[in-house]
């Protein structure tokens, strides 16, 4: 419910989500109508917003959208409803212009699902994800770690968080907590698509004589 509202109040207090994460022209996938256009007097670098559901197309190909034609991208809650994620990833990287950034929010299985999938608290979800774990009890798990080394040589993973500062670890009673005004229950990626020039000197080095 509203999870990139939530997730609003967070990001305004990292300089990061201000000065270089959400500036310039951007797209906002699978964003209803909780989309991150309307906190632009929050995030003052942004110069527009694209918000695309369904009525748009369809969230994996972004097919309409030209090729390195978006400053960033934003995705909450949206890579979970689609039938390839990777796919999905590969085509969101596709439409970044170099240096530009991806940032995507994604529920995590042990805070969300909480052990039972199909999910009982969202069933069109059709895949869960995690953080690094060895093995985990969902037969449609995916390793965010290992989905961000898919696209690696396109992008560099700059950040992935566990929310879960606000998820009641001693609550015994099983319950969707992102149903409380507060409850986020994911996980945060934030990648950032290589320019030529990085790719050319393999990795995003200072300037020479810095």
């Amino acid at each position: 419910m509203h999870e990139c509202s939530k997730a609003v109040m967070r990001r305004i207090h990292d300089h990061r989500f201000v000065t270089r994460y959400f500036v310039g022209d951007g797209i906002d996938v699978g964003s209803g109508e909780d989309h991150l256009g309307r906190y632009r007097e929050m995030f003052p670098g942004i110069r527009s917003c694209r918000a695309w559901d369904l009525a748009d197309g369809d969230a994996e190909l972004l097919a309409p959208v030209p090729d390195a034609s978006m400053d960033w991208v934003h995705s909450s809650h949206c890579l979970e409803h689609t039938r390839d994620p990777r796919r999905a990833l590969r085509n969101w990287v596709r439409v970044l212009k170099p240096g530009g950034h991806l940032v995507v929010l994604v529920p995590d299985e042990d805070l969300y699902e909480q052990g039972v999938f199909p999910s009982t608290f969202n069933p069109d979800h059709k895949w869960t994800f995690t953080v690094a774990k060895q093995t985990s009890w969902s037969p449609r798990s995916i390793n965010v770690i290992d989905m961000a080394g898919a696209v690696a040589g396109e992008v560099q993973l700059v950040k992935v968080e566990l929310l879960d500062a606000t998820f009641h670890y001693r609550d015994v009673q099983r319950f969707d907590q992102t149903l409380t005004p507060i409850g986020e229950c994911a996980i945060e990626i934030v990648m950032r698509k290589w320019t030529d020039a990085e790719r050319a000197s393999r990795g995003r080095l200072p300037p020479a004589g810095a």
